[in-house]
C-alpha cells in the first residue's frame, strides 16, 4: 500500500490543514534540487525543502524530527497517536498497537527512502541524511532536509561540490544507497521496534519493502517503471545486509498476454488485521489470479 493511500488525506493545493507551504529555494548548488523538483512535479502530495547549512529545523504544531520519532517517546507517541486515530475513524475499529506501529513507520519511512533513492535514480548522488537532518509534517506532506554530504561518480560535475564524496562505479555507488537508507532508517527501526513487537529481521524486511516499493511507484509516474525495476533488482538483489530479501521482481501474464509487473513483499503491513477482504496486491497472502485481476483493473482505468 502506497504512502499517499494511508496518509488519511489528500494533499493538494497550497495550504493544508491551515499550513502554509514553505517555497524557500534549494540552496544555491544544492546536487539533489532538481532531482526534489522532479519528485514534487510528478507527486505533489509530497514537497521538500533543502535548509540552507545552519538554518534551524522547523518546529511547531505537525512537525516532528526523524531523531525525536527514533528516540521513542513523546514525539513518537503523537505520531502514532494520529494512526491510531485514523484506523478508527476510517475503518470502525481499533486496530492492534503493533500494527498501528507499523502504519506509522511506513508513513515516514516511504517518503524518507525517496529523499535518497530518486536522487540516485535521476541523478546519480545519493545525499547522507542521518535523523537530525530531516524533519517530517505529515499531513502537509512536507518534509525539510539538510544536504551536507553526498556520493557521486567521477564524471559527475558535481564532483567539484563541497561535501562529494566520489566512488569509483556504479556497484560502489549502489553501496552509498544501501548505506545511506540504512544509516537513516536503522535508528528509526530501534525506535520503532518495541511498539512493532518484531525483530531485527523483520523489521529490515520492512525498510526492504519501503525502498523498493517507493521507489517502483515513482518511477512509474516519471515513466521510467521498467529501469526502476531494474535498477531495484542490482540494488537490491538479495543478500544485501541488513536487509531481508530482495527486490523480488516477477512478471504475470494478463488476459491479453500482456506483460504485468509484480513483487512479492518482504514483510507485512498487516493492513488484513484491519479489513480481512484486503490485501496490499503485493501481499504474499494475494494470489496471483488476484493480482492479474487488479493490475489489469488499474491499467485500464489509467
Amino acid at each position: 500500500m502506497r504512502w499517499s493511500a494511508m496518509t488519511g488525506s489528500a494533499v493538494t493545493g497550497s495550504t493544508v490543514d491551515g499550513v502554509p507551504p514553505l517555497p524557500a529555494p534549494a540552496p544555491a548548488g544544492s546536487p539533489v534540487a532538481e532531482a526534489y523538483g522532479r519528485l514534487t512535479a510528478a507527486y505533489p502530495g509530497l514537497r521538500i525543502e533543502e535548509l540552507q547549512a545552519h538554518e534551524p529545523r522547523p518546529r511547531g504544531v505537525g512537525w516532528v524530527g526523524a531523531d525525536e520519532l527514533a528516540a521513542g517517546g513523546a514525539a513518537l507517541d503523537t505520531h502514532l497517536a494520529w494512526d491510531e486515530a485514523q484506523v478508527l475513524r476510517d475503518h470502525g475499529r481499533a486496530a492492534r498497537p503493533d500494527v498501528v506501529a507499523g502504519f506509522g513507520l511506513h508513513r515516514y519511512a516511504w517518503p524518507a527512502c525517496l529523499l535518497i533513492t530518486l536522487p540516485w535514480f535521476l541523478a546519480r548522488r545519493v545525499p547522507r541524511l542521518p535523523v537530525d537532518a530531516v524533519s517530517f509534517h505529515r499531513t502537509s506532506g512536507r518534509m525539510a532536509v539538510r544536504v551536507e554530504e553526498f556520493a557521486c561518480l567521477p564524471d559527475d560535475p558535481a564532483a567539484a561540490l563541497p561535501g562529494a564524496r566520489v566512488v569509483p562505479c556504479e556497484e560502489a555507488l549502489r553501496a552509498e544507497v544501501r548505506a545511506a537508507v540504512a544509516q537513516h532508517l536503522g535508528p528509526l527501526l530501534e525506535g520503532f521496534g518495541p511498539r512493532l513487537r518484531r525483530g531485527p529481521r523483520a523489521r529490515w524486511a520492512l525498510a526492504t519493502d519501503e525502498v523498493t516499493e517507493g521507489l517502483w511507484y515513482l518511477g512509474s509516474l516519471l515513466g521510467e517503471e521498467r529501469r526502476a525495476v531494474r535498477e531495484l533488482e542490482l540494488l537490491l538483489p538479495g543478500g544485501s545486509a541488513p536487509y531481508t530479501g530482495g527486490a523480488r521482481f516477477r512478471a504475470l501474464a494478463g488476459p491479453g498476454g500482456q506483460e504485468l509487473t509484480t513483487r512479492d513483499r518482504a514483510g507485512c503491513c498487516f493492513f488484513y488485521t484491519v479489513r480481512p477482504e484486503d490485501t496490499c496486491t503485493t501481499c504474499p497472502r494475494t494470489c496471483d489470479t488476484d493480482r492479474v485481476a487488479r493490475l489489469t483493473a488499474a491499467a485500464a482505468a489509467a
